[in-house]
């Protein structure tokens, strides 16, 4: 008999506490309290306890969670601005967003294991390619502001001219896109001119890239031909943010001649959310794909010639490029870009067309109706979106509309937008019209229409995908054949150290899916969403407390853009001292890859730190490199625990140094899951950290995204934390450095989560979830010790929250890798550790603190047993070529065939350990061919009989 459950953090953590005994005892402690003090050195530790309400239960804190979503008012929304509502077909909504099978996924670095969501993701990227007339897409941005910005960085890398000019913005562009777009090019040194290019471009100065709208904020479609064939005479990259659902009646951005393509693909079934997550997107002209930001999922072929799909041009991102990196971006928005694609999948070019024609159909009798009415309409070539001249009437409109339950834009005191979508009807148009005192005057649209000069007569989404899924019924199996070729939390551990995957349990989820919380538009007024400012400011201040810092922003939409926050805030400290000469950024060797990227993004040079023998900051390096840089020290970066997996013991020491050399500490805290309750950063010596909500809270990674990276810094910091020109209230306005993402609390729609994962596990739970934490990576390390050398440990001979097992000996022995490990642990049911980083030939554990001990026990006795297997390679039992592990995974189609011609058995490859007979996970295909898909790149949907042969 075990001790009864209790409490959720008892459920949240999955040893019971008669398995913690016996997990301290195989590492030889008495209780968890020795292990810590052994593990977690003194120096750090804080001095009281967290100072958070007590924990709630699971009924508790949905109760609570009901009370704040009562304060948000659920109005229709015909605001625009690039968030628009829409209907999310319940096949979805229930099989995709709300299914543990697609939202526990991880990013598909063992591609084999990810063949459902890598197809769907497929799916996305023939959506953007067809839909924008450009060749290639990837597989999502993290939204459409930041997705402007990165191809603002991507055009001016283009530019052959040592002068290249400025990048020039559309006025009629999404405002807050102009803003996150000014926010980058600062550090970067891009100067952002904005201008109305209605009539065309300025005549003189020299430029590098064009930004445009298509349709505008404003609402009005024009013939971007002229003006992109003017920008190509002067040898400027030409971008358009494109709506994707008025790209299935208009003519395509590639048609007009752009050269790269951005926006949103949120009215694609992705409900608002406050302002997110949504999927961005990019696509761009053949010959720049190699330049192209963010993942990519292309076509490859697997060992036994069957097509297969992969992440492609791996090389391209940030954790190998590091400072070479053209973008910090390390996720995505996966989760929302499959249900974007799906969105598509079910309705079919013909549906989305008819959806974009009701849309449409309603703006023009809207126009009409106003026009009859005596209102002045602005623009006569419309898709959505109707600008309405007022004079002096726009605040007495918008709250006539609002007292009719209806948010339109009031755009100044003349004008007022109104935007219609998927959600509006008939009955919308007449309160609208209502509301501008035209409801009278009500009349039908004129004949023909005024979009006829601009339509699309191109084709798209032809690929039988699009149109094989029209019943309810094939849908849901489609979504379920692709759920069952991937391995995610659902069905099993996944291991990978530095990213952890740990319970999102069903209570922190089910909250993000009521109406309250995801039919907010990010836009409204805010007394229409007191729940939602509450929540955040309650999450605030816990992150704050939790971290030992004065302030935390939630903007960031990802743990990159925290990054960036965090460095433009030292950025901004320093220029406010009179100090900007100070652009040093030192990162240890061991850092994560975005380090550096966002140094650099962030306007510094990036100077790297050496590591010593046990993985630690080398500190001779290190005051080597404060001698030669100190006076031009902005920061160093720092990951603790390292990356390496341990305590480091001079981390205070390091911080001093770096404070008496004038810089500022960044702690980066993707492990802060080793921290929580036992150190805060913001004590210890850090000035700033973002923080991971979706791996320490419990946001979960959907397959390589949504993430949410807020940034909390010490008090003399604060005044430079994020802002956002449309909420005064998201930050610091005068001294702000500006929006890090288009939304103004980024990725507001899944802080539920975080929030209830905080309030259920209370200020006893969280630290031990993070003893609990430890301790499994020390149990683990301990487990397999004898048979895999563990590549760095701290004082006592502990770890931190992950360990590393290094295979470089074995691998010279044997010629068995840590990438074949990797694979044949597939057959083991099992998703790999994180492969080859950050030391190559190796491989990353980490648990975490919710998986029981019997799967903790499962996954160190298959990775016994394959070290049994290595054994046999070293002792001539199997065959250095041809054997379980360099053959790995293996298919159920290659068991069954006629042509098994290996030296070991079938048996042998399927079953290496009986448990495996009750409960067999089976990969989809065999290993995958990594350079093969490279060289022939196919990054979209490809036709049935492209791998015929």
């Amino acid at each position: 008999m075990t001790t009864a459950q209790t409490t959720f953090a008892d459920r949240h953590i999955g040893p019971s506490p008669d398995d913690h005994a016996r997990m301290l005892a195989r590492i030889g402690y008495a209780d968890v309290d020795a292990l810590i003090a052994d593990a977690v050195p003194a120096a750090i530790r804080t001095g009281r306890p967290l100072e958070l309400p007590a924990a709630l239960s699971e009924s508790a804190a949905l109760e609570r969670l009901r009370e704040l979503a009562a304060r948000n008012r659920v109005l229709t929304s015909m605001i625009g601005l690039g968030y628009h509502g829409t209907i999310t077909p319940g096949v979805i909504l229930r099989n995709v967003l709300e299914n543990p099978g697609w939202y526990t996924a991880y990013t598909p670095y063992q591609p084999e294991i990810s063949q459902g969501r890598l197809e769907a993701l497929l799916n996305f990227q023939t959506v953007v390619s067809d839909l924008t007339g450009l060749p290639v897409a990837n597989a999502s941005m993290l939204d459409e502001g930041t997705a402007a910005a990165e191809a603002m960085a991507l055009a001016h890398r283009l530019s052959k001219s040592k002068e290249p000019g400025a990048f020039l913005v559309d006025a009629d562009v999404l405002p807050q896109t102009i803003e996150v777009v000014r926010t980058r090019a600062v550090p970067l040194g891009i100067e952002v001119v904005v201008a109305d290019l209605s009539a065309g471009l300025p005549d003189d100065g020299a430029l590098f890239g064009v930004l445009l709208q298509y349709p505008g904020t404003s609402g009005v479609v024009r013939d971007l031909a002229p003006v992109v064939a003017q920008a190509k005479e002067r040898g400027a990259q030409v971008v358009v943010a494109a709506d994707l659902l008025a790209l299935t009646l208009l003519r395509p951005p590639g048609e007009l001649g752009a050269d790269i393509a951005v926006g949103s693909s949120q009215r694609f079934g992705v409900p608002y959310g406050f302002g997110g997550p949504h999927a961005g997107y990019m696509a761009v002209r053949e010959g720049i794909q190699r330049q192209l930001p963010g993942r990519l999922v292309g076509v490859s072929v697997d060992a036994g010639g069957r097509q297969a799909y992969r992440l492609a041009l791996q090389t391209r991102e940030q954790h190998i490029r590091r400072e070479k990196a053209t973008s910090n971006i390390c996720t995505a928005q996966v989760l929302l870009a499959v249900m974007a694609g799906m969105y598509a999948v079910y309705h079919g070019p013909e549906g989305l067309r008819v959806i974009a024609e009701r849309v449409h159909g309603h703006a023009r009798a809207l126009a009409a109706g106003l026009r009859a009415g005596g209102v002045e309409i602005v623009h006569e070539t419309f898709f959505d979106t109707v600008l309405a001249r007022v004079p002096g009437r726009a605040a007495e409109v918008v709250a006539a509309a609002v007292e009719r339950g209806i948010n339109l834009r009031p755009v100044d005191a003349d004008h007022v937008g109104v935007s219609c979508d998927e959600t509006t009807t008939a009955e919308h148009v007449g309160l609208v019209l209502e509301a501008f005192g035209a409801a009278s005057a009500a009349a039908e649209p004129p004949a023909g229409d005024q979009l006829a000069p601009l339509c699309r007569d191109s084709l798209y989404l032809t690929h039988p995908v699009f149109h094989a899924h029209r019943s309810e019924t094939a849908m849901l199996r489609y979504l379920r054949r692709l759920q069952d070729k991937d391995l995610a939390l659902d069905r099993t551990m996944i291991p990978l150290g530095s990213c952890t995957m740990k319970l999102n349990a069903t209570t922190e989820m089910e909250p993000i899916t009521w109406p309250e919380f995801a039919q907010i538009h990010p836009f409204a007024p805010l007394d229409q969403a007191r729940g939602y400012l509450e929540l955040i400011a309650e999450l605030e201040d816990r992150l704050a407390e939790i971290t030992g810092y004065a302030k935390v922003s939630v903007q960031p939409n990802a743990g990159s853009q925290g990054e960036l926050a965090g460095l433009l805030a030292i950025r901004g400290y320093h220029a406010s001292r009179g100090q900007e000469h100070r652009d040093v950024c030192l990162i240890p060797s061991s850092a994560h890859g975005t380090n550096a990227a966002s140094a650099v993004m962030a306007g510094m040079r990036v100077v790297v730190v050496k590591c010593d023998a046990g993985g630690n900051i080398d500190l001779d390096d290190l005051h080597a490199k404060l001698g030669q840089h100190g006076e031009k020290l902005a920061a160093i970066m720092v990951t603790y625990p390292s990356t390496h997996g341990v305590f480091e013991e001079t981390i205070t020491d390091v911080c001093r140094v770096v404070h008496e050399a004038g810089g500022q500490v960044y702690v980066d805290g993707a492990n802060l899951n080793a921290l929580v309750g036992l150190a805060r950063p913001g004590e210890f010596g850090s000035d700033v950290s973002h923080l991971n909500l979706h791996k320490t809270f419990c946001i979960p990674h959907g397959g390589g995204g949504p993430g949410v990276g807020p940034v909390g810094v010490r008090e003399h910091l604060a005044p430079f934390l994020p802002s956002h020109p449309l909420r005064a209230e998201a930050g610091p306005q005068d001294t702000g450095v500006g929006p890090i993402s288009a939304a103004p609390w980024g990725s507001a729609g899944i802080l539920p989560i975080s929030w209830a994962y905080i309030a259920m596990m209370g200020p006893d739970g969280l630290r031990e979830a993070t003893e609990g934490a430890i301790l499994a990576a020390n149990y683990v390390a301990r487990r397999l010790a004898p048979h895999y050398p563990i590549l760095y440990t701290g004082r006592s001979g502990l770890v931190a929250h992950e360990c590393i097992a290094d295979l470089r000996k074995i691998t010279k022995d044997t010629g068995i890798t840590a990438e074949d490990v990797a694979k044949r642990l597939i057959d083991y049911g099992f998703h790999a550790p994180t492969l080859s980083f950050p030391v190559a030939g190796t491989l990353m554990i980490e648990p975490t603190e919710s998986e029981d001990l019997a799967e903790l026990d499962r996954f160190c006795e298959a990775m016994i047993e394959i070290r049994r297997e290595i054994e046999r390679v070293a002792d001539g039992s199997y065959d250095r070529a041809d054997n379980p592990l360099k053959n790995a995974p293996h298919t159920a189609e290659q068991l069954v065939g006629d042509d098994w011609k290996h030296s070991y058995g079938r048996e042998e490859a399927a079953y290496p350990l009986p448990s495996l007979r009750e409960s067999k996970y089976w990969s989809p295909v065999r290993r995958i061919d990594q350079a093969y898909g490279d060289r022939n790149l196919v990054c979209s949907c490809p036709p049935p009989e492209a791998f015929e042969d």
